[in-house]
């Protein structure tokens, strides 16, 4: 009997609860109404976009290469002859032309020299006349048998040594004369000085040490390499015509150097596969320095009618490579792209793309397929993504 009138008791306290549930259901069904109220009253305004347009145009086909620039001719300048370092006609680092003074060396030994022998030539040459005239006397005289034949021998044969001393004498005029001309020491190339190793007052040897070293970096060369498949190509074009190859410095944003492949090796390297080719640049600017490395650009052939896109609308997926396509009712399309090589900022689609369709280069993050979007130009987008908390 207790128990039945226990159960009547809980069974009514569970009764008295449900009035206050109701009217609790009912103010939450009242603000979850207002609140979608205010939201239909502000909504989300569409993503802003930058769109970029798909083109046809002719593109390229290029290598691209790390290189290191080399001086077309590199001269190692030393002294002939000995001697005290007398003048130093330049100053290192300077421009040289081909004849240049560069150096003196003291010529006055060399000049002493130099007369030493011009007077053996002169007093041999007496000697060689006053001998051919003895023996001219001594021929009329053996015709007579006034003589004997021995002593008429002697006397030609006195004459015909005199005159090779004096071809011997003359030799070595001429080699003092060499002797001397090389204590000035010119340039034998148009270019640029490097250091001078020696000082002025020191003494030098013949045939030592390298005083000083010219570079001509006008024209330059650039030595680089590339992957041996490359190769038949390469002489390919090379036999029809020149090679374009543009070097920049990757410090640089000035306009790359230009010239043109003047050396292919006669060997692949069998341990990077690679073959090592050589730009020659007219350098005009000498924008180009020995030593230096550059970034090279190889062009092969171009390719016509190739359809190419700013390379920010390429994005990357878990199914490859897409681009967001904008369509006419300003709603956004994800389509898989075929994307190749990359130049000057624009990447050629190989498949996936026509000409003319335009897609989105900036604001990729939010979009997803159907999104409606929000056409802005490349500095309004900026500035309302800088706002954006």
């Amino acid at each position: 009997m207790s128990n039945k009138i226990l159960n009547n008791v809980i069974v009514r306290r569970k009764w008295t609860k449900i009035p206050w549930i109701i009217p609790g259901l009912l103010l939450l069904t009242l603000l979850a109404s207002a609140c979608s109220n205010g939201k239909a009253k502000n909504p989300v305004p569409p993503p802003p976009v930058v769109i970029g347009l798909a083109t046809k145009k002719t593109v390229p086909v290029e290598l691209r290469a790390i290189g290191n620039v080399q001086a077309f001719s590199s001269v190692m300048v030393k002294s002939k002859v000995g001697g005290e370092l007398v003048r130093v006609h330049f100053t290192e680092g300077q421009d040289v032309k081909k004849g240049d003074l560069l150096l003196t060396i003291d010529p006055r030994p060399h000049e002493a020299a130099l007369k030493e022998a011009e007077a053996n030539l002169q007093r041999d040459l007496a000697r060689a006349r006053n001998a051919t005239e003895d023996a001219r006397r001594y021929e009329s005289l053996i015709q007579r048998k006034v003589v004997s034949t021995q002593q008429y021998d002697k006397i030609r044969s006195d004459a015909e040594a005199l005159e090779a001393t004096v071809v011997a004498d003359r030799a070595a005029v001429e080699n003092a004369k060499i002797q001397l001309d090389y204590c000035s020491i010119r340039s034998p190339i148009e270019g640029r000085t490097g250091s001078l190793s020696v000082k002025q007052g020191n003494i030098i040897k013949a045939d030592d040490i390298t005083l000083v070293v010219i570079n001509q970096i006008v024209p330059i060369d650039v030595s680089f390499s590339v992957p041996e498949q490359f190769l038949p190509e390469i002489r390919k074009r090379m036999a029809s015509n020149k090679l374009r190859v543009e070097a920049s410095s990757p410090q640089s944003d000035e306009r790359p150097e230009k010239g043109t492949v003047t050396f292919v090796d006669n060997a692949v390297d069998t341990s990077t596969g690679m073959i090592r080719l050589k730009g020659t640049f007219a350098n005009r600017e000498r924008k180009l320095w020995p030593g230096q490395f550059v970034n090279l650009v190889l062009t092969l052939t171009e390719e016509p009618n190739v359809v190419v896109v700013p390379s920010e609308a390429i994005q990357t997926g878990q199914e490859g490579q897409y681009v967001f396509v904008l369509k006419p009712d300003l709603t956004v399309e994800s389509r898989q792209v075929v994307a190749g090589r990359t130049i000057n900022g624009e990447t050629v689609v190989q498949k996936g793309l026509q000409a003319d369709e335009r897609v989105v280069t900036d604001g990729q993050v939010r979009l997803y397929p159907g999104a409606r979007v929000e056409v802005k130009t490349p500095d309004s987008a900026n500035a309302s993504q800088k706002k954006t908390p």
